[in-house]
Parts: structure tokens; sequence; C-alpha cells
């Protein structure tokens, strides 16, 4: 019966961007994507068998993600919204993109702080 059949919840990172962002709602919705994706990176980098329903979650959430943070203009901005993707592949385990991430941030005391939360980075 699909009268009671519930509809899958849209993720954020599925959601239609309607006209061009400004560097802080960019930053705003990299900070919603990241949050919103948490749980399901925890659950992919937790396990060992992991369910790849969540992995392709994760994984589209950290390609949104970046799409959107490579068009943030100013540098301190869009540093921080890198960390926070770096953060979320972190939590998934997902060291090869993180590494790479990590390179492209050029403000120092936010890579200090990467190397000071992630050792493994360096």
């Amino acid at each position: 019966m699909k009268w009671f059949a519930r509809r899958q919840p849209a993720d954020i990172w599925d959601e239609a961007i309607l006209g061009p962002l400004g560097d802080i709602d960019a930053a705003e919705r990299i900070r919603n994507i990241c949050e919103a994706a948490r749980a399901g990176a925890e659950a992919v980098g937790g396990s060992a068998q992991s369910a790849t329903r969540e992995r392709e979650r994760y994984e589209r959430a950290a390609r949104v993600a970046m799409e959107i943070a490579m068009k943030i203009a100013d540098d301190l901005m869009r540093d921080d919204a890198v960390r926070r993707i770096v953060d979320l592949c972190m939590k998934a385990n997902d060291l090869r993109t993180a590494q790479i991430l990590f390179r492209a941030i050029q403000a120092g005391w936010i890579r200090e702080a990467i190397q000071r939360d992630y050792p493994a980075l360096t």
C-alpha cells in the first residue's frame, strides 16, 4: 500500500541551489552538510563492513561540499570550510581525501590545528 509508505527525506546535499551563493552562505551550507553527514561518516569509518548506502551518502556529501568550497572567493572562509570537510573525511577514515584537502589549506593556524587534531595527516 503506497498510501502509508514513507518517503525518504532528501539529504541537504541533494537539494538544488537556486541561485549563486555568497561566501557566507556557501560556508554555512558546507557546515550544514558536514553536520548532517557526520553520523553516516562515523558509521562508514567505524565498521569494517560498512553499508554501501552510508558510504555513497558520505561520498555524495563530501563531493558536494568540495564543489561549493571551490567557489568561495575569500581564502580564510575557504580554508575553514575545507577544514570542516577534512573533519568529515577523517570521521569516515578517508585518509587519502583528507590529505589532499589538507594540502589545499593555506592559513598556517588552520593547518596547525588540523595537525594537532589529526597527526596522521602529516
